[in-house]
């Protein structure tokens, strides 16, 4: 698949995530098939860009091209700008966030919001795409309700303002993340527009990522949350396209050494002290499908060092049997 002139490797992409798809994240889900991996959205307002957090998301140091950076605003002018200099930082496809459901982000008008506005979008599809010479990307959700689903109106939209790729969640901005996501929506927008489009939500599995690119007739999926603790989920999905065999499931010991080494690249890229914090939900998300998860979460939470989480780790990982489930 084409994102403009840069070409993908394949038609697996890790979703963007708040707090979660950081640059270790990111090169862990592309070393294990994500074609492309799409940066924690960062907002158009530069004046918030001095904060910790925010220099962290700009940092793409030793990251697997093509780059990813989703944006996040309302604002035409204000968005193409940061459009430039995040550019300017290396990004070589710009993203636009238009399906964040957060109540915060749809305060301020922007996210998924914006799907209410179809004229503001197209304004701020034309500026953003006149101010880069990169691919520009677009991520949205089916409408801002069942009532006024209108996903398609905006694909012919980005469409026209020469948006490269199109992301659809199968959810609109009232249903959040709550019950099943739909891919009739999906389906229309990929029959609207010739551009690329990619289905989004509750992709889980392999056989489920083969239904949907069917159902849809995208020409990619992304993951999300199944994602989160199983960065291998890309690697088994795209053995299973190609050849309909499901891998078997890793071992709890490499799991354990994979979750080592992620965590070592949070610590690098964090400090200690703020990577052990951030750490906690990764070590949650890698471990809850293992017997006694719960009582070794309560540890690990109380862990305040590397070496603490580390020492942990190796105890509940290394000792294990294969296959083992949990109760």
């Amino acid at each position: 698949m084409n994102i403009g002139k840069l070409q993908l490797s394949g038609n697996l992409i890790l979703a963007p995530m708040a707090g979660i798809t950081d640059l270790p994240f990111r090169q862990l889900c592309r070393r294990f098939g994500a074609a492309l991996a799409v940066s924690e959205m960062i907002s158009a307002d530069t004046s918030l860009w001095g904060s910790k957090k925010t220099l962290t998301r700009l940092h793409h140091e030793g990251e697997t091209p093509p780059i990813a950076v989703q944006i996040l605003g309302a604002n035409p002018e204000t968005l193409a700008r940061a459009a430039r200099i995040n550019v300017d930082y290396g990004a070589e496809i710009i993203d636009i966030n238009m399906g964040c459901p957060a109540k915060k982000v749809c305060k301020l008008a922007a996210g998924s919001a914006l799907l209410r506005d179809e004229a503001l979008v197209g304004r701020i599809l034309d500026a953003v795409v006149g101010a880069v010479e990169v691919p520009v990307t677009l991520k949205i959700r089916t409408g801002w309700d069942q009532q006024s689903i209108n996903a398609p109106a905006i694909a012919k939209i980005a469409e026209n303002s020469g948006i490269q790729m199109l992301s659809v969640h199968g959810r609109t901005r009232a249903c959040k993340f709550s019950g099943e996501a739909e891919y009739a929506t999906i389906r229309k927008v990929k029959q609207t527009v010739s551009i690329p489009v990619v289905a989004n939500g509750d992709i889980r599995n392999e056989k489920k990522a083969q239904q949907v690119l069917k159902f849809t007739g995208a020409d990619a999926i992304m993951i999300g949350r199944a994602a989160q603790g199983r960065p291998w989920i890309f690697r088994q999905i795209a053995h299973y396209l190609a050849t309909g065999e499901q891998l078997q499931e890793p071992e709890p010991r490499w799991i354990g050494d994979l979750l080592l080494e992620h965590l070592d690249a949070l610590y690098s890229l964090y400090g200690q002290q703020h990577g052990v914090r951030i750490a906690r939900k990764h070590i949650a998300w890698y471990s809850k499908h293992l017997q006694g998860a719960a009582t070794f979460r309560q540890k690990i939470n109380q862990a305040e060092d590397a070496q603490g989480q580390h020492d942990l780790i190796k105890a509940f990982f290394y000792c294990r049997g294969s296959g083992e489930k949990a109760a």
